[in-house]
């Protein structure tokens, strides 16, 4: 099965997301080697440019409200344990409009991965600034610059608790894919910032000679927090990865719910227990 859908591509030419789509189906395809099955994975997506991926990747998922991505994943996840639950978020999307789902989920250490594609803006929507966006950037809703200091994405989510935090570039592929598979693999919840451009409003240029790698990953929380707060925006890498016991086996140990639900007639007899007098 091909990941090709009949929906028309509308995202603008050049668009960092043709990168984050590649790279994911790549990570897909080295999964499937390492012996996951297709059909075990589920995608969802908020609104905005990002969630367009939903349409344009053949796998199944729930195309959710404006910044409902990750309690929709949450619940796939809660429901059927034994499936791989990637969620997509656009920086206003996921740190915006759906910023305390997307902290909750992390807290909790649910068992999915969050790709945030973090354009600095509100592309769909023409331009409006978002919680990731550079002081000083001019757009339609602020002509004279903005002026509020954007959230550190990387050390926010290493704060409020997912177990895999790391930040990426949709113009390197390779690194892309490698950390989406490490992500994927990952038992918790894994974040990744995906940098990349809109082009109506911000051009490859303004990546491509600021990039920087991470030469080692942090042994702790306290030395990942002080890299991500000194670090560059421009970094990128694995900031942070620990085991923790993840939401689902904390609810109900081994249990899945879709595989091993009881029948109709044992609900309600159960039911009848309760309610006897």
């Amino acid at each position: 099965m091909g990941f090709e859908t009949n929906a028309e591509i509308t995202w603008c030419p050049g668009c960092g997301n043709y990168g984050i789509r590649t790279a994911f189906q790549n990570a897909v395809l080295e999964l499937e080697k390492k012996g996951l099955k297709r059909e075990d994975f589920i995608i969802s997506s908020g609104i905005g440019c990002h969630a367009k991926i939903f349409d344009y990747v053949n796998l199944s998922g729930i195309y959710g409200l404006h910044g409902r991505n990750s309690s929709n994943a949450e619940g796939v996840k809660i429901a059927n344990p034994d499936l791989n639950v990637i969620t997509f978020s656009g920086d206003g999307n996921g740190l915006g409009e759906g910023l305390a789902h997307t902290i909750y989920a992390a807290k909790r250490n649910q068992d999915m991965t969050l790709v945030l594609h973090n354009n600095g803006v509100y592309a769909l929507t023409t331009g409006q600034f978002s919680s990731l966006t550079a002081p000083g950037w001019k757009g339609p809703s602020t002509p004279r610059g903005s002026f509020e200091i954007p959230f550190n994405a990387i050390s926010l989510l290493i704060e409020v608790g997912a177990s895999f935090v790391a930040r990426s570039y949709a113009g390197d592929i390779k690194h892309l894919t490698g950390t989406l598979v490490k992500a994927i693999e990952h038992k918790g919840f894994s974040f990744i910032e995906v940098l990349q451009p809109a082009m109506p409003y911000h051009k490859w240029e303004e990546y491509k000679d600021k990039i920087e790698y991470l030469d080692r990953e942090s042994n702790s929380k306290e030395e990942a927090l002080k890299i991500a707060r000194n670090a560059h925006r421009f970094t990128i890498g694995i900031f942070y990865q620990e085991p923790r016991e993840v939401y689902h086996e904390s609810l109900y140990g081994s249990l899945n719910p879709v595989k091993e639900s009881l029948s109709r007639n044992k609900r309600l007899e159960k039911i009848n227990e309760i309610l006897k007098p």
